[in-house]
């Protein structure tokens, strides 16, 4: 185990750290805020916060990487389980939502949102260079012809501070290609699919004609709530109820530089929670194409953003007061 308060080379830094995720080698970033911990597992890279299991980034042999699952304050479990694993108390909608991921439902006319016939895939290349605290790696989003359509850098950096947990995502879309379109639809883009019981409507069962309210809760940097909140605009959104008999959260922030911000929100009730700079048509009824996001052949285009898993609300978590802070960085 290596220690990142000692000092050293920078160039030798970066080198253990590229050799530590393969070769399964934890590495350890300490500060006064806690310790970050990041080690292979068994196929999947394991990331620890303060001693306890945070998440598990799978990249082998699925339709696009993600985080699954994903610990929140007080252990609770803040992502839906299924399909990763069947408890039995989860709905089974939506096979492709899973834990945390980054993907879009239309990319030069291929579905890599869904999991349907002829999706395409978000495929591990390798991992990067990168600090302690950090999984770094370069994917390509591959159609199911086999033809590359384009590349991602993606890097996610975990934090430890005492009073809630949190995760920059970083994804840089790279026209290798040629020119690549991120078309407009609403499936897309910067999701997580949150735990059952933070739902804000019920599972609909058998016999029934309409969902049941549910005890989670939806809020906007707007003050929009609930359902109204899909396909609004705003700098960040907060989703919390209750896990395990306690109130926790999730906030998800665009940041200021991305493009388009402030970004919409395909933000469901049922527990789909996604920031989706693309779905223009949907979102505002405008015409067929109006959020098309075209990259030229070599370019690139970035985004940025911060998740902040919390306890109670998000008065209670100063969300507003947090996201101020992180559109500074």
């Amino acid at each position: 185990m290596l220690d990142s308060s000692r000092q050293r080379p920078q160039n030798l830094f970066g080198l253990r750290t590229f050799l530590a995720l393969f070769c399964g080698v934890a590495f350890v970033v300490r500060a006064t805020t806690g310790a970050v911990v990041i080690r292979e597992d068994g196929g999947k890279l394991r990331v620890e916060l303060n001693g306890a299991l945070f998440t598990e980034y799978h990249y082998k042999e699925v339709a696009r990487p993600y985080l699954y699952p994903i610990i929140g304050p007080g252990g609770a479990s803040m992502t839906r389980d299924w399909p990763m694993k069947d408890t039995g108390k989860d709905a089974t909608d939506h096979p492709h939502h899973k834990g945390l991921w980054f993907t879009h439902g239309d990319v030069n006319g291929v579905d890599f949102w869904s999991e349907v016939k002829k999706f395409g895939r978000i495929v591990h290349e390798k991992f990067l260079k990168s600090g302690p605290d950090t999984i770094s790696s370069r994917n390509n989003w591959v159609a199911a012809d086999g033809t590359t359509v384009c590349s991602d850098e993606r890097t996610l950096r975990f934090y430890a501070p005492t009073d809630v947990k949190m995760l920059d995502y970083e994804i840089t879309l790279i026209a290798s290609q040629g020119d690549v379109t991120f078309g407009d639809t609403k499936e897309g883009s910067m999701a997580i699919r949150v735990a059952e019981t933070m739902r804000v409507v019920k599972p609909i069962v058998k016999g029934q004609k309409k969902a049941e309210p549910g005890e989670g809760h939806i809020v906007n940097s707007e003050g929009v709530r609930d359902k109204d909140a899909w396909g609004k605009r705003a700098a960040w959104v907060d989703y919390y109820g209750p896990v395990d008999g306690r109130i926790v959260g999730i906030a998800m922030f665009d940041h200021p530089q991305n493009p388009r911000h402030p970004t919409w929100w395909h933000v469901r009730d049922y527990g789909l929670f996604a920031a989706n700079p693309f779905g223009i048509h949907h979102f505002e009824k405008k015409p067929t194409g109006a959020g098309a996001l075209k990259i030229e052949a070599g370019k690139s285009v970035t985004f940025r953003y911060r998740f902040v898993f919390h306890e109670g609300n998000e008065q209670q978590a100063r969300i507003a007061e947090r996201y101020r802070e992180f559109a500074k960085t």
